[in-house]
């Protein structure tokens, strides 16, 4: 449990740094598939955190204004209805159809964008409210800490 959002946000930067290391790679190895990272591409591996992130902007949006967000609902539905796999096939795809230029622009500013936008909303509605405390964690810290392992198979073969 978190005290206040600052130290929230604090461990989410913490956490996130490590992939920024990802906008450094070129293009083209950003493209490759790397075996030991579930047979993901760099590219592969933003997408799929920006979809998290996209997913809590529009909680967070929701939050700032209401005490509930139709948004988490839908997405829990369809997590639960669909499963994980048949949605991240759909995250994949949805991000592999954006070019290099726009995957790199929002990977640059959504993070930050779902930071700022934290800090407006209401502590009792996400950091003092155990089940979106655990959503935007899971959208977030929890879900950067299961691919660091994808991260480093990445990054080591990029060298």
């Amino acid at each position: 449990m978190y005290l206040d959002a600052p130290d929230f946000l604090d461990e989410e930067r913490d956490a996130w740094r490590p992939f920024e290391a990802l906008a450094d790679l070129t293009d083209e190895r950003l493209t490759v598939q790397v075996e030991a990272a579930h047979g993901w591409a760099g590219r592969q591996l933003m997408g799929h955190l920006l979809s998290g992130h996209e997913v809590a902007l529009a909680v967070a949006t929701e939050l700032a204004v209401s005490e509930t967000s139709p948004a988490k609902e839908r997405a829990d539905a369809d997590w639960e209805a669909r499963g994980g796999e048949v949605v991240n096939a759909e995250i994949d795809a949805t991000w592999a159809a954006l070019s290099m230029d726009e995957l790199r622009g929002r990977f640059a500013t959504i993070p930050g964008e779902l930071r700022g936008l934290l800090l407006v909303v209401p502590e009792n509605r996400w950091l003092m409210h155990s089940d979106h405390q655990r959503f935007f964690s899971s959208e977030t810290t929890a879900h950067y800490r299961d691919h660091l392992a994808d991260l480093a198979a990445i990054m080591a073969e990029a060298r």
